[in-house]
Parts: C-alpha cells; structure tokens; sequence
C-alpha cells in the first residue's frame, strides 16, 4: 500500500514540476509535505485525501494565476455539450473587431468609412405577425463616410443556420431600419453554415408589366473562402474565423497550427488574445490524436524558435495542468482497482463519477 501512494506522490510533484515549468507559478511549497510523514503517521484513506486536497490547492493556485475556472471532477468525465449561441458570438466579434472584419472581408467598404465616426446603435426588434416571429436586428452602426458629412447605417446581420427567405428578411430589416433612420442603409450578410448553400443576395418585387424594386445586399459566405488567404495577415478577426472556413477534413491540424502562428504573431492584449482563442475554438476542435499531433509540431516550432510555447493563451496552460493532473489521478485510480477496491469506495475517495471509474476499470 505505501508503494501506490509513494507512486501516486512521485507523480504529484511532476504535475508540481510541469505547472512551475508552464505556467512560471510558485507552487513548488507543496512539496514541504514530507513522504515519510504520508507513509508513516496516516491511514490509506487520510493520506490519499491529504494528496488530493495538494492537487486541489495546486489547481486553485494555478487557476486564480489564469483566471480560468476548474474542476478536478472533470479530469477523466467526457465533457459537456452547451448550446452556442453562434449568432450572438458572431455579434461580439464583429461589434468588438469592427474596424477589423471590414478591413479582411470587405476592404471597399473599409476605405470609404471614417472609423473616427462610428457608433453603435440599439437593437431593433421586429415583429412578424404572419410567421409569429420576434426577430432583433443584429448589429447596427452609425458612421459617416471618409471626407463627407454623410452619415449611414450599416447594418449586419449574422445568420448560422439555412432560411429559403434569408434574403426576405434583410428587406424587411432594411425596410425597419429606413423607416426608423432614414439614412442611407449598407445591409451586410454574415453566414456561418456548417456546409455551403447557394445564398440569394437580393429581393426583387416586380409584375409581368412593371419593375417595382431589387433589394441588394453584400454577403459574406465564410465556408467557401480558402483559409490559407488569411494566414498571411494579421487581422485578428481573420484568425477567428478561419475555423468557419472552407478546408477539408485532413487540415484541420494546419489549420489550427496556422491560427497559432497568427495569435503569436499579432501580439495581441491578453483579453483579445483570449476572445479570439475561444472565439476559434468554439468551431475547430480537434480529437485526440490530432492534438497528438498538432502538440509535436508545436514543441517542433518552439525548438526552431518560432514561437515560445508560453506564448500561447492561457487554454494551453489549461491543457497542460489537465493532462498532469488526469495522469495521477487515472493513476491512483488503476492502483485501487488492482488492489481490490470497490467502484464505491473510491469514488467517495476520489470524488470521481461512478461511471468514469467503471470506463477506466474496462479500459484496463
């Protein structure tokens, strides 16, 4: 019994060792806990709650250092899915990168606007009496054009989902927003689609005998832009959205690698930093062995001196105290299991999930 939590300690201040390594954080005390003292003065039971609150401070030390949250309980239990409000993360990365996305995606539009000017505007709800719809018209913004006292309204309207009527709907907005401004109105469509559709950028009323109007709009259709266009720049909305982008299964590693480089380069503030890395990593997600493998060829470009492996966002640190802190707690799970403990006794040790334990005991 001394040798499974001797292992278990052994263990622990690797993980000490690795998040000192990573993170540059002082949690090396911990280890003023003396082996002997664990071997000889407490039970099975006390010891490995003692070890387990070490790691417990050792997270909490590290997670207030990164102001990321974290939970022991999730070490070995499949993570959860939550609902993405993806119109609403597609608002707040255009509305906090706005001068951005117009400079990547609709570089005419950016030369002709005096960024000095604009303003957001309120939300505007419609309503749909026929379909029984509450709609918010997404982003609305205020500006004057370059050289000129005249002022527009741009208005963009994330869409993430196929709708037959898309286009119906920018009318009906652009009617709104007229009506209410009466300003020149710039609509602009942003459509997210996990797969390509063939987008119709216009409305047109008109009769056998008379022309009556065309609604047009600009679009942006992020699935089928080439993500390799974007790796060059160092446009941050850029780099957000290359995970939206047109690439084929298989690239999915170099896709993610490529955004890296891009996050490195850019040398952004450590909020922005952050919101783009999640923003990326809402819609790019790799399994396990391409993290296998996307972590090689990051140790490869840290050795040639690309990149410092620190300067990667704090979900980096995150993944590096997960996976210290998931090998020794598989670890003291297996050993309790070889030595004849039930499923109960130590998930009430551990505080592990019933049924994460059970996965483990038929893994092994």
């Amino acid at each position: 019994m001394a040798s499974l939590i001797f292992g278990f300690w052994t263990q622990f201040t690797e993980c000490i060792f690795y998040f000192n390594l990573v993170l540059g954080i002082d949690v090396l005390f911990f280890i003023e806990l003396k082996t002997s003292f664990i071997l000889e003065n407490v039970t099975l039971t006390t010891a490995l709650s003692l070890i387990k609150g070490c790691v417990e401070l050792a997270v909490m030390s590290c997670a207030k250092e990164s102001r990321l949250p974290y939970s022991t309980a999730m070490v070995i239990q499949e993570e959860k899915k939550h609902y993405v409000k993806h119109d609403q993360i597609f608002k707040e990365l255009i509305n906090n990168f706005f001068v951005e996305f117009m400079d990547a995606f609709f570089p005419e539009v950016h030369a002709g606007i005096d960024f000095n000017s604009i303003k957001p505007l309120s939300e505007e709800l419609y309503t749909d009496l026929i379909m029984g719809e509450n709609r918010k018209v997404d982003i609305v913004i205020e500006a004057k054009l370059k050289g000129t006292d005249t002022l527009i309204i741009v208005h963009m309207e994330p869409q993430s989902t196929y709708q037959d009527e898309f286009h119906n709907r920018m009318y009906l907005y652009f009617s709104l927003l007229y009506n209410k401004y009466r300003k020149p109105i710039l609509p602009i469509a942003i459509f997210s689609y996990d797969s390509k559709h063939t987008e119709v950028d216009r409305f047109t009323i008109e009769f056998p005998f008379f022309h009556v109007l065309t609604f047009n709009f600009l679009m942006l259709e992020l699935k089928k832009k080439n993500w390799r266009d974007y790796i060059k720049s160092d446009n941050p909305v850029a780099a957000a959205l290359l995970g939206k982008m047109g690439y084929r299964e298989e690239e999915k590693v170099q896709v993610k690698i490529e955004f890296l480089k891009m996050l490195v380069r850019m040398e952004l503030d450590p909020a922005r930093t952050r919101f783009i890395n999640d923003f990326f990593e809402q819609y790019l997600k790799l399994d396990d062995k391409e993290e296998e493998v996307l972590m090689r060829e990051v140790n490869r470009l840290e050795t040639e001196g690309e990149f410092k492996f620190t300067q990667l966002p704090n979900s980096w640190e995150q993944k590096g105290i997960q996976k210290g802190i998931e090998q020794g707690i598989k670890k003291v799970v297996l050993e309790m299991l070889r030595e004849g403990f039930s499923v109960d006794v130590i998930a009430k040790i551990t505080e592990l999930d019933k049924e994460a334990i059970e996965k483990l005991k038929e893994l092994n």
